[in-house]
């Protein structure tokens, strides 16, 4: 899709999200989505496409590193629990617990019965949260294996993009089957009624959003609440400036060197 035709489209979706977002503020709706994928699928644009215009205070990323070593002796889903919404609050989980099911288990970062307990797991959590009241949204990105090629290329040709390569990374590449048997253990465990799973076309990025964001739109309530409306009277005097000239240069601590 051309960027002009895609950002056409994005533009009355991102008013749509402003309004969801006004609405969960409104009457204290929970909600989570989770971005899952494999390596370069476009996790990272999608949540900038959802996020880029709502309140950063009220709709949070949240994109976990390697747990440490107290977290390993955690009960696996407690630092995520951490990072659950408040009431008003959006959470969007760049990668999220699913890495057990997908990373930890295709590159041996988990055991096999590690897996299975944590698979067997899911359902009761998710459910939990469901049950509680949270809007719990699930979407896999799914790129093929030439796409990822090109993707991996690209940002090794790109200093700007080089950041997002790891020794990891570039290892999987070589276990797309295994990530794919993986992923599908991982759907017939985890997909229910109370928590499914949607999985959306992403071999064209722009493409891939928009159809994200429309399906996240429609499968939430009538999000409409109206506007609150502000004016914005005259000054009662004329507008003042501010100060902008250079300050006076502070000395360097400890006889050290300025650093301008």
């Amino acid at each position: 899709m051309k960027r002009k035709a895609y950002q056409e489209r994005l533009k009355p979706m991102t008013g749509e999200l402003v309004a969801m977002a006004r609405w969960a503020a409104k009457t204290g709706q929970r909600i989570i989505v989770l971005f899952e994928g494999r390596d370069t699928a476009g996790k990272g644009g999608a949540i900038d496409a959802v996020a880029d215009k709502l309140n950063p205070r009220q709709c949070r990323v949240v994109a976990l590193g390697k747990p440490s070593e107290a977290e390993q002796g955690q009960w696996y889903f407690q630092r995520y629990a951490e990072h659950l919404p408040a009431a008003g609050q959006i959470i969007l989980f760049d990668r999220s617990w699913y890495n057990r099911a997908g990373v930890e288990t295709v590159m041996g970062f988990c055991t096999p019965a590690q897996t299975k307990t944590f698979l067997a797991a899911v359902p009761a959590f998710e459910h939990m949260l469901v049950d509680d009241g949270i809007l719990l949204f699930k979407y896999w990105l799914c790129c093929d294996q030439d796409k990822q090629e090109e993707r991996f290329a690209e940002r090794l040709a790109d200093p700007l993009k080089r950041w997002k390569l790891s020794p990891v990374d570039l290892a999987a590449r070589q276990h797309y089957a295994e990530y794919t048997a993986a992923r599908e253990v991982m759907l017939s465990a985890t997909h229910t009624k109370a928590a499914p799973w949607t999985l959306v076309d992403f071999n064209d990025q722009k493409l891939g959003r928009l159809t994200l964001i429309r399906n996240l739109l429609d499968r939430l309530p009538d999000t409409r609440v109206a506007e609150q409306k502000f004016d914005l009277p005259p000054l009662d005097h004329a507008p003042l400036e501010e100060r902008y000239k250079k300050l006076k240069p502070i000395p360097p601590l400890n006889g050290g060197k300025h650093r301008d």
